[in-house]
């Protein structure tokens, strides 16, 4: 007991949890494993769906969410990271953990986590591990009918890859963590697909020939059924699903969500009607989301990697069609390789572009953003953050250059741009974003 003395708070939980993160990630499900067994395998009482990809988990867990909770379910969402505040990892019905639900959760995990630490430093659960057995022990508690994770990073070697899913999807491959996941399409693949499970239904998003190949190769090894979002919805007289998230990207999504809602038990209640109710009403913040600003667009999307800069680049051009000019863009990304993409599209579609640097360990400083622009912008380009921008002060002059905006490019620079403009919302849990 001595253990938990002071952390009778939620900042010294937050501290706790930090020192966490602070040893950095841990990759395997070896740990994981041990731990949910020592906690009475909370993952085992809630039938899970189980999402895997480079980009889309996030929104196509909102969709399916959205479809089930339309079909009469209560269903648990895990995702990461969070935008301003932790518990949106953990949702039920779209209701976050509430920082005494943290607070509860953590203190019942520390004695196990400790023990289990006594055997080594590595085998005591990482920040992640501890989330993910939150996310599964809420979903017990709460009597969830079913639930949606998404894999924090690849697949295979994920804390959530304990489960044992009743449809598992890879929404789609490109390039990031290559230092991680692999160089190529086909190694990315890999990774991600190692959460498939022997006979499980398998939905294959939207990706490269070669990254499918992978996967349709490791279902087919495992005898699943296979649901393809390009076979169903690009042959001849088909076409994507509407949905309420904007953008070409959003309906590849919603292909994806709706093939693994086709793919559930009858059970679940899930009907051609409830899909379309569900897409209709799904939200999903920072996804080329709209925000109220006077006459104004005031636009923020997290696009954080080259297959997220193309989405981006043709949400610009039909936003310009709309608006009649180039917007002020307000860009900040977590590493270069990730930036040069971003500020290729960017510098073709902004009237002019404000540099920020997000508060992570990682982050591009201004300069190396500026030296990623090409020669060729005439625009002017400006060293800013964020709390300057989007002050009050910051926010009036904006409006009053008559311009719109759009706030792009790491996820955790979204969080803090709605952090800002939310204050209601409580201080931001920045400091716990990272993995």
């Amino acid at each position: 007991m001595d253990r938990l003395n002071g952390l009778d708070t939620y900042p010294a939980v937050q501290d706790y949890l930090f020192s966490l993160k602070a040893k950095g990630v841990k990759f395997g499900i070896d740990r994981m494993q041990v731990l949910a067994a020592e906690i009475g395998h909370p993952e085992r009482a809630v039938p899970i769906i189980h999402l895997a990809g480079t980009n889309g988990k996030g929104s196509t867990a909102a969709m399916l969410d959205a479809i089930l909770r339309a079909s009469g379910q209560r269903v648990g969402l895990y995702t990461s990271p969070h935008l301003v505040r932790l518990g949106e990892r953990v949702q039920v019905d779209r209701e976050i953990l509430t920082e005494a639900e943290i607070m509860a959760f953590t203190r019942q995990l520390i004695p196990v986590a400790d023990r289990l630490g006594t055997r080594g430093e590595d085998d005591h659960p990482s920040f992640f591990e501890f989330m993910t057995a939150m996310a599964f022990m809420q979903f017990a508690r709460r009597e969830c009918d079913i639930a949606v994770a998404e894999v924090g990073l690849g697949g295979e070697l994920d804390a959530t890859n304990i489960v044992q899913p009743i449809v598992t999807a890879i929404t789609s491959i490109g390039f990031d963590h290559c230092e991680i996941l692999g160089h190529t399409h086909a190694e990315i693949a890999r990774a991600k697909a190692g959460i498939i499970k022997p006979g499980v239904p398998v939905v294959i998003g939207r990706m490269p020939a070669e990254a499918e190949a992978v996967v349709r190769a490791r279902a087919v090894a495992l005898d699943c059924p296979i649901h393809s979002v390009r076979e169903t919805f690009e042959s001849p007289g088909a076409s994507y699903p509407e949905t309420a998230l904007e953008g070409d990207c959003q309906r590849w999504n919603a292909g994806t969500a709706t093939l693994v809602a086709r793919a559930l038990p009858a059970s679940f209640g899930v009907s051609k009607n409830t899909i379309t109710t569900g897409l209709a009403a799904a939200q999903w913040p920072a996804r080329w989301q709209r925000i109220p600003w006077g006459d104004n667009t005031l636009i923020i999307d997290a696009s954080h990697n080259p297959e997220g800069a193309e989405s981006l680049a043709r949400n610009l051009v039909r936003l310009i069609a709309e608006i009649g000019e180039k917007p002020t863009i307000v860009v900040g990304a977590l590493g270069v390789a990730r930036a040069g993409a971003l500020m290729s599209v960017i510098s073709q579609y902004a009237a002019e572009i404000h540099l920020v640097v997000p508060n992570q360990a990682r982050s591009c400083s201004h300069a190396a953003l500026r030296e990623l622009i090409p020669g060729d912008f005439t625009g002017e380009v400006f060293d800013d953050d964020v709390a300057t921008l989007f002050s009050a002060h910051g926010m009036r002059q904006a409006r009053r250059s008559g311009r719109s905006m759009v706030v792009t490019g790491s996820i955790y620079l979204a969080g803090e741009v709605m952090a800002q403009l939310n204050p209601e919302t409580g201080p931001g849990e920045g400091r716990l974003q990272d993995f």
